[in-house]
């Protein structure tokens, strides 16, 4: 859905503003907060003339210490006959990427009813302040992801997001390419919140596929797909396996960027279960009510790919996307079950449950085999594992390449995203082994007790062949259960921002 709040760099001061909503930033320091008034009035006199009291009193008075996020407002008379209007002092911390990503989001959020709100933000940054651009960049992804919605309600629900932000700035032609690019960021991660969020009751695999294809066709970008009869031709077992319980049959997408010149060829896959009962091995009714979201890995590969153009990404991106709902009925996959994934290989099928490692397997064998990337990516809400582990704020990574982690949690550090590397223990690898099959889709011994989230990367690992592997378990940060700062209840389609970043960012 589109967003709610729009950012534009305007010239000026903020005293020429019509905005009903001023805001002035504040920055924390060892000396204590100090709000920043540049850019807000040609005569600091008269700003403090129009306010109830001295800036530092104010501070005082709200108890503000600067910190990311702090919002205090108040009425003033601005001038006769235009009548009271809200002033705001909005914590900017350090003025970090980080601070002012929360600072965006805070705002929208205190803003919400107003009309357009007005901040002297850019005036932070000196000429020529390298941190200029990020910092505006992340402002703005605040701001904009604070404002989305999805809703099939008939009726609002609250009160409306404030329609526009302007930023008073010193050179608006900076602000403004720094803002398209918080931007575009948002508005990638805004479009997988948004497939993620869709009722599976519509979202069934031919949705998600033909999806797949408009955004495809909007960014200029290539795309095949492969319906059941394909997928049983070219001998997609594993995807087949996962989606004969369902009516409606799974499918397989994959969508191209390639610029001129490409610098490199990276793969990312993305799990796209549209709905996960768990299949035979069924899940209880409240592990089920989150499950229109157990495709958000490819929802999130579909946002990085439209916007790679539009950020100018220098690398070759295919994404493929693995599409099934994992249901029950007569024709569904059993326990015990052994299926044949795309490169030969037979896997155990001991918990139905574990389907997504399944569909991952065939689309990365595929990938190895066809498509000659130098990098593969997986993305993924996998296992509860990985948020018992580390929570619902930090995604796990694991990879086969200290370089491609590297790159990976510094990229997500950059997004506020944050992900932690989790280890690849060889010892584990033996409780993949089946008597029946060359794999089992979980762990067949609890010699090292149930290392869940490490047994289903080691699964994915023997699909990755020789190419550097990076896998993202974002179970834990794939889904929020209320509205919070950048966050609204839902799908959060993190991980968007953090491959966009690794992939656009790049030497």
């Amino acid at each position: 859905m589109p967003f709610a709040t729009e950012i534009h760099p305007v010239a000026g001061t903020l005293a020429d503003s019509t905005a009903d909503l001023l805001v002035l930033p504040v920055r924390s320091g060892d000396d204590g907060p100090q709000a920043v008034a540049a850019g807000a009035w040609d005569d600091p006199a008269d700003l403090d003339a129009l306010l109830p009291a001295p800036l530092a009193d104010l501070l005082a008075h709200y108890d503000l210490k600067g910190r990311a996020g702090e919002f205090a407002q108040f009425p003033v008379n601005l001038a006769p006959g235009r009548g009271l209007v809200r002033f705001g002092l909005l914590g900017v911390g350090a003025a970090t990427p980080a601070d002012l990503r929360t600072a965006g989001a805070a705002l929208t959020r205190a803003a919400k009813g107003r009309t357009r709100a007005a901040t002297t933000l850019p005036h932070l940054f000196g000429p020529g302040d390298p941190g200029a651009a990020a910092g505006l960049t992340a402002f703005a992804e605040g701001a904009l992801l604070a404002s989305y919605t999805f809703t099939l309600a008939t009726s609002a629900k609250g009160p409306d997001h404030v329609a526009a932000v302007e930023l008073v700035s010193p050179d608006t032609g900076a602000a403004a390419g720094a803002v398209d690019r918080g931007t575009a960021l948002a508005r990638a991660t805004a479009l997988a919140r948004d497939l993620i969020n869709t009722p599976s009751a519509e979202k069934d695999p031919a949705w998600l596929a033909a999806r797949a294809v408009e955004i495809a066709d909007d960014a200029g970008l290539s795309a095949t797909v492969w319906d059941e009869r394909d997928l049983e031709r070219d001998g997609f077992g594993a995807i087949l396996a996962v989606g004969r319980g369902s009516a409606r049959p799974p499918r397989l997408v994959q969508v191209g960027y390639r610029p001129d010149d490409p610098v490199g060829h990276v793969v990312l896959v993305g799990k796209g279960i549209t709905f996960d009962t768990g299949g035979l091995s069924l899940k209880p009714n409240d592990n089920m009510k989150l499950m229109k979201t157990d495709m958000s890995g490819a929802a999130i590969v579909l946002g990085v790919l439209s916007a790679l153009g539009a950020l100018g990404a220098r690398v070759q991106v295919t994404g493929l996307i693995a599409v099934a709902e994992n249901s029950f009925s007569g024709s569904a996959q059993r326990p015990g079950d052994v299926i044949t994934t795309y490169d030969g290989r037979t896997v155990e099928v001991l918990n139905t449950d574990a389907e997504g490692r399944l569909v991952l397997a065939d689309a990365m064998a595929y990938a190895v085999a066809e498509s000659a990337p130098d990098t593969l990516v997986d993305v993924a809400t996998l296992t509860g594992a990985a948020k018992l582990a580390l929570g619902t704020g930090i995604g796990a990574l694991f990879s086969t390449d200290d370089e491609l982690a590297a790159g990976l949690s510094a990229a997500g550090d950059r997004s506020g995203e944050q992900v932690w590397r989790m280890p690849l223990v060889e010892e584990y690898t033996e409780t993949l082994r089946s008597p029946v099959a060359d794999l089992a889709n979980i762990g067949t011994s609890t010699a090292f007790g149930r290392p869940g989230a490490t047994e289903a990367a080691l699964f994915l690992r023997e699909f990755a062949g020789d190419v550097p592997w990076a896998h993202l378990d974002i179970a834990g940060p794939g889904r929020s259960t209320s509205d919070d700062g950048l966050l609204t209840k839902g799908g959060t389609g993190f991980a968007t921002r953090l491959l966009l970043r690794w992939l656009t960012e790049r030497d």
